[in-house]
């Protein structure tokens, strides 16, 4: 039997011919400019690869090549959540400005997407609108007319779009009835059709045979109306294994953006699977306690507001009603109790392999166990009945529209709307673009619950696109790609779905091929088996080994006095206090990094409060109970007396609140007056936890011994059983695996590093013969943070700022990743290596900061030892090919001059 090949191999002509194209640097004609009309009039810019594939339908369109074959059905196969919409959006000014098409039919099969393609293309007033307010081309107005008919005589500036399923586009082009369109109405002027979630027009059942023979009827007789009607379609899932879809879609491919790209661009939260064989019940318990962790875990570490929303998802309706009505009971018998005992003895019953995240989740509730009755309340009122949103009614009909539900729905990221759970069968899926969704538990005690390939491939898609990031504030920043390294503890929290599910192998068989299918890299959520990495015996018997030693800046303790009012922490305590309450920010750019607010219709009011409404907030936040206050306040005489002028300075501000227009400072009720309060006072604890430091660096270096500070380590790979994460030809710089290192220079027997890292040691290697000439002995260091984990000696081996001049003043440390040493008779140098993602730069440009400060600050730093010859040195990050030049600076500091060429002899 011959062997399945992969859609990724499958020719595309189209797709690659033009591919092609755009890479050959001598054909100028590619050079095509992203026009500033979409730049201007779209509230997102396009990223990088909405820009490609604009670009390679104008090719498509007007290169010499395509001069006599202009295709006129083409296919979009862009991954869910990368901005299809966007995309068509912006295809429509496209066409409008540079091919005079004024006439625009948009066609889907289920009214969920269409409903939300109505407010992104033409509702102004809603939040998801994909255009500027005032769209304006060359000087001249445009207007976006929502239509059912178009118009016989069209008006300048207008462009005229008509939203339909197509199972009315084809009922209208057979019968003739009043305010319908017609073949003649198709053929009067020219028309681009845009065709949404194209893959339900590729036939697999009788159902879908007979919506594909009306679609393919209908689109013919389109296309044919009119020589320059046609077709643009979109999908994130095309089956090109498939021989009859591969058949009719090999040469309409134009442009593809698959997901485990788009997961690799780091646009999208990352997935992973916790596999239990527990009843529906626990798995519900455990997915309140993580949810609500991840809530607490962003305010309480990052001061950061998250609404985490968890999914049910049932086979069958009458499966999701009675799972709602368990999941109610168990909220409502919910005690302190309750969650302390099945924290322990889940714990008890755990392996090694227990889900990394549920792990961390535990032990938060277990080290606030006094803590549990007031966080057991908030668990309650967070679930509450209220807070609960039903969605069993077919997508397909009118039901959602008619109870309220698709408003709720679509708008779970705004801060009024409150939903923090939500039962639905599996036909919710296309057209529900929830960002802030972390959670999706299968409910599997049901004999209605299956795991053939088709149930399975629907999961899957439905993983997919929970997997839309959620671009929430942090540090006073938005982002829309992931900002943490993959698989730890932030990224697991904030940027993590997790799918749970049950540990059925036939099962699991069938749901990993389904992910595969998709191209959707995810992994197990559990504690990979412990990996030994040791030190090579061959190191060991070195002078370095038994007499060397590696150097980091020594901290000095602060003087509780010091600490005498609030500005001390950072903390503005003179101005007036506004607190954003009930409206929502608005995104504006994707590469935009700062929070804009949609101010619209909104004023600040005045929140009036009394003494009762601070004792009974501080009461609520254990932050604020004297005993732990006095812990971050060491001169802080009484709980009264915080709210005094040398701390909060309460009577001499006002706390102003953001609220509707409609809104006066009557309509508070006390609830919500103290929840306002008690968001200000969140920030407040935040900014005084962060600005409390017992210590701070100085310019004085103290020796660690290699011997005693270098040691073997045990370490965990994480581990993707899907994807192949491998796109374009190249590998994922951020994944993690195992690399045995033989060469002596390198001081361990492996080391367990991403690409980037493993790059690094690699142009080390090449350069280590060209060092030796200058010095006698050179040794790379791995400093892994898992060598001295939750010990003294891990708190001595870092970094700290120290020094006036620094640009951005920061209390934490730090381990940079490598540590080389260069020694012969007259110098000991070692030099600070840190490898690092693009996506990190920014956001941890103090770190580099930090090295750098070495270098230029030479005659500021002391020894304890004196060492002839020593001198401690920085390199700038160093990134995926060297993008940065940071191994030219490693030999101008190493050898005064460039390394050699290694190309040329």
């Amino acid at each position: 039997m011959a062997k399945k090949t992969s859609n990724k191999t499958l020719p595309l002509p189209l797709y690659d011919e033009l591919l092609k194209l755009d890479q050959d640097v001598f054909v100028s004609a590619t050079a095509y400019d992203h026009p500033t009309y979409l730049t201007d009039n779209m509230v997102h810019t396009f990223r990088y690869y909405q820009e490609d594939a604009l670009r390679f339908f104008h090719n498509s369109q007007t290169l010499p090549q395509f001069q006599y074959r202009h295709p006129k059905h083409v296919l979009f196969n862009m991954a869910t959540g990368s901005g299809k919409t966007d995309l068509m959006a912006g295809l429509m000014l496209y066409l409008f400005y540079e091919h005079d098409y004024q006439n625009f039919l948009f066609v889907v099969n289920t009214n969920s997407v269409l409903n939300k393609t109505i407010d992104n293309l033409t509702n102004p007033q809603s939040d998801k609108y994909l255009f500027q307010q005032s769209i304006e081309i060359e000087g001249e107005r445009i207007r976006i007319e929502k239509v059912s008919q178009f118009p016989r005589q069209p008006q300048e500036n207008v462009i005229y779009l008509k939203l339909a399923s197509i199972q009315s586009v084809f009922n209208d082009l057979f019968t003739q009835r009043e305010n319908t369109m017609g073949l003649t109405d198709y053929s009067r002027h020219k028309v681009a059709v845009l065709g949404d979630e194209a893959h339900h027009y590729s036939a697999s059942t009788k159902k879908e045979k007979e919506e594909e023979k009306s679609w393919e009827r209908a689109i013919d007789l389109i296309l044919a109306a009119h020589p320059d009607n046609r077709l643009l379609e979109f999908t994130a899932t095309i089956d090109l294994d498939n021989k009859n879809v591969y058949a009719k879609y090999k040469d309409k491919i134009i442009y593809r953006y698959t997901l485990d790209r788009y997961i690799s661009d780091r646009f999208s939260k990352n997935v992973k699977r916790i596999q239990s064989s527990n009843t529906d019940l626990d798995n519900m318990m455990n997915v309140i306690l993580l949810s609500e962790f991840r809530r607490r875990f962003a305010s309480e570490f990052y001061g950061s507001q998250i609404k985490p929303v968890i999914l049910f998802k049932s086979p069958k309706i009458v499966d999701s009603n009675e799972a709602e009505a368990k999941f109610k009971e168990l909220i409502n018998q919910l005690s302190a109790e309750k969650v302390e005992d099945f924290i322990r003895f889940r714990s008890r019953i755990s392996d090694d392999e227990q889900s990394e995240t549920l792990s961390r989740a535990y032990q938060y509730y277990l080290a606030n166990a006094e803590k549990l009755p007031q966080i057991v309340r908030e668990m309650k009122r967070q679930f509450s009945p209220s807070r609960i949103i039903n969605a069993n009614d077919s997508d397909r009909g009118a039901g959602m529209l008619e109870k309220g539900q698709y408003e709720a729905l679509n708008s779970l990221e705004s801060p009024s709307n409150l939903y923090r759970v939500v039962f639905a069968v599996a036909k919710l899926t296309e057209g529900w673009d929830v960002l802030n969704l972390y959670d999706i538990v299968r409910i599997s005690d049901t004999e209605n619950a299956k795991g053939t390939k088709t149930s399975t491939m629907a999961e899957a898609q439905l993983i997919g696109r929970g997997a839309r990031y959620n671009p929430f504030e942090l540090e006073g920043e938005i982002s829309y790609q992931r900002r943490f390294e993959d698989d730890s503890r932030d990224s697991l929290l904030l940027e993590t779905l997790h799918y749970h599910t049950v540990n059925e192998p036939q099962y699991l068989k069938n749901l990993v091929a389904a992910l595969n299918e998709m191209n959707l890299p995810t992994g197990e959520d559990k504690k990979n088996p412990l990996l030994d990495v040791k030190i090579k015996p061959s190191f060991k018997r070195t002078k370095l080994w038994k007499e060397g030693a590696i150097y980091y800046n020594e901290k000095v303790e602060v003087d509780d006095s010091y600490y005498d009012n609030l500005a001390k922490y950072g903390i503005d305590n003179q101005s007036d206090i506004t607190i954003n309450w009930k409206f929502t920010a608005k995104e504006v750019t994707y590469q935009s990094t700062q929070v804009y607010e949609d101010y619209r219709d909104t004023h600040t009011v005045a929140v009036e409060l009394d003494r009762r409404f601070f004792v009974k907030a501080m009461n609520r936040l254990t932050f604020y109970h004297y005993s732990n206050l006095k812990k971050y306040l060491p001169q802080l005489e009484s709980r009264d007396a915080f709210l005094g002028e040398q701390w909060l300075n309460i009577s001499n501000r006002t706390l102003y609140a953001v609220v509707p227009a409609m809104f006066s400072g009557k309509d508070f009720t006390a609830e919500e007056k103290l929840e306002i309060l008690e968001h200000y006072l969140m920030e407040v604890a935040k900014k005084i936890q962060t600005g409390y430091q017992k210590a701070i660096g100085t310019n004085k270096f103290i020796a660690y011994p290699i011997r005693e500070y270098v040691s073997d380590y045990r370490k965990r790979v994480p581990n993707y059983d899907t994807g192949s994460m491998i796109f374009d030809n190249r590998p994922n710089p951020q994944q993690v695996s195992r690399h045995m290192i033989k060469e002596d220079f390198f001081v361990y027997d492996s080391t367990i590093v991403n690409l980037t890292e493993k790059q690094l040691i690699d142009r080390i290697a090449e350069r280590v013969s060209e060092l030796k000439e200058e010095y006698e002995h050179v040794y790379l260091i791995r400093m892994d943070e898992n060598m001295h984990r939750e010990s003294v000696k891990s708190d001595a081996l870092k970094l700290y700022q120290f020094g006036e001049k620094v640009r951005e003043r920061r209390f934490e440390a730090f381990q940079p990743d490598f540590i080389l040493l260069m020694e012969n008779t007259a110098h000991y140098l070692q030099i600070f290596i840190e490898p690092k993602g693009s996506n990190f730069l920014e956001k941890e440009q103090w770190k580099e900061d930090l090295l750098i400060y070495l270098n230029e600050h030479q005659a500021d730093l002391v020894f304890e030892d004196q060492v002839e010859g020593l001198a401690i040195k920085g390199l700038r990050f160093y990134t995926m090919n060297d993008g940065r030049a940071t191994m030219k600076q490693l030999s101008e500091i190493a050898l005064g001059h460039n390394f050699k060429g290694l190309s040329y002899e």
